[in-house]
């Protein structure tokens, strides 16, 4: 039986795990063009699409979410890969993790921040861009006031599907919000992709509509090999 803490184990239950496998496409780019690795935190972490991208890189990665059944499904796919050495799990509340500063070659944090309280994504935030490693990258995925679950405008005049797991959002981010936060001079962070969209959902339950804000950044004075999302002119193949 699920444990009342965890609202996402069906979810992660089912033999086609919601949110299927592929990475998040910006943090796949990044990977494949800059190859870093290092240690990796993967807040949020869900079944493990993330973790596994970057395990895959070579990234050691420490999988963090609430759900321990997505945590275990993680544990499964790492097995099944080769990847146990590189992947470790840790059932937590994100709020409740420590981040040592200057750490993480990579974090990711995929709809975790709309799913705490403002002012805690505050904290997390610059808990997060403390962690970052001077040669790291951040990747950081919201939901917005565009998506037809918010209560704001103009989320809310939409008459769009909403997603089975709407009720976890709580804190949906207003336009900007999210690139405002990453141009902060605190933040000493530098953007290489920002957007926010429009996207219809078919990784788990009905299809429903979201509305999403996504960034990825590195260190202020960090120039890693960067050339898009999908790459722009790449240097052709001789």
């Amino acid at each position: 039986m699920p444990e009342l803490a965890d609202p996402f184990f069906e979810p992660y239950d089912r033999d086609d795990i919601a949110y299927g496998s592929a990475p998040s496409l910006a943090v796949e780019a990044f990977i494949e063009q800059a190859g870093v690795a290092g240690p990796a935190l993967d807040l949020g972490a869900g079944a493990g699409r993330d973790t596994i991208a970057l395990a895959t890189a070579g990234y050691e990665v420490t999988a963090v979410d609430l759900s321990a059944r997505g945590l275990e499904r993680i544990r499964q796919r790492a097995a099944k890969a080769g990847l146990s050495d590189r992947v470790q799990t840790r059932v937590a509340d994100v709020r409740e993790v420590e981040m040592e500063p200057s750490k993480y070659a990579a974090i990711v944090a995929t709809t975790v921040l709309d799913h705490i309280p403002r002012s805690d994504s505050i904290t997390v935030w610059k808990r997060m861009t403390t962690a970052l490693a001077d040669t790291g990258f951040l990747f950081v995925e919201v939901h917005t006031t565009e998506d037809p679950g918010s209560d704001q405008i103009p989320g809310s005049r939409s008459d769009a599907p909403v997603s089975e797991t709407a009720a976890a959002v709580i804190n949906y981010f207003a336009p900007n919000q999210l690139a405002r936060w990453a141009t902060e001079p605190e933040s000493r962070l530098r953007i290489l992709h920002y957007e926010e969209r429009l996207e219809w959902d078919y990784t788990h339950g009905p299809e429903h509509l979201h509305g999403k804000a996504v960034l990825l950044a590195v260190r202020e004075r960090n120039h890693p090999d960067w050339y898009g999302q999908p790459p722009a002119f790449p240097r052709a193949q001789r």
